[in-house]
């Protein structure tokens, strides 16, 4: 392959993922707008500019659309925890990596939300037919930041569960600020509640 070759492949890659990003968000968005079983896979294709049956190239279901803005986020945050300076202490690495591309996902990292917008998510993240997607997107994501944890500290993926089990804690800061933020009343913002819960794992978690 010649390099004029290879640049027609690279932005024909680039495409499909910047494709695949509008379908996602354009389902997230619907979803938390209308509600699951009022959104068509026809409005998220017209929502992000494209066919309907182009829908059916990245996505099986609307519940796989919506998880996948999830996965890409923890993927993002794995490569910006690959980029991170090697002397910098881990877990600063990793609130500086979450911090860097939270800002793909739901909710919005920073101001305090709109409250309309929170209701939705509340909905869109009890609906069961989300569960099973979003169980196998945590996976994958923990896996891929695990990864990125043993590549990171040197340590062996298959002797010893250090990455595995900070990957696991990272997700599970996540969620929980989620969780935080869909209860907070009134509405607070996200991110300040990610780098919260970060702070306390790298401490150690303290007894406040």
């Amino acid at each position: 392959m010649n390099v004029e070759d290879g640049g027609r492949a690279g932005l024909r890659e680039r495409k499909k993922q910047e494709t695949r990003i509008a379908l996602s968000w354009a389902a997230v968005q619907l979803v938390v707008e209308r509600g699951l079983e009022n959104v068509r896979v026809e409005d998220i294709a017209a929502a992000a500019g494209v066919a309907p049956r182009t829908f059916n190239n990245y996505f099986s279901s609307k519940a796989e659309a919506i998880a996948a803005r999830h996965l890409d986020r923890a993927r993002l945050i794995a490569a910006e925890l690959r980029r991170r300076p090697p002397s910098e202490p881990l877990w600063e690495a990793l609130r500086h990596a979450v911090a860097a591309r939270m800002a793909l996902g739901v909710p919005p990292p920073t101001g305090a939300p709109d409250q309309q917008w929170v209701d939705g998510v509340r909905l869109m993240m009890s609906e069961p037919s989300l569960m099973g997607e979003f169980i196998k997107a945590e996976a994958t994501a923990e896996a891929e930041l695990a990864a990125a944890v043993a590549d990171r500290t040197g340590i062996d993926l298959t002797r010893d569960l250090y990455p595995t089990l900070v990957a696991g804690a990272v997700g599970v800061a996540v969620r929980t600020a989620m969780q935080h933020w869909l209860r907070a009343d009134p509405p607070v913002p996200f991110m300040p509640l990610v780098e919260y819960a970060l702070d306390q794992l790298a401490r150690g978690l303290p007894l406040p």
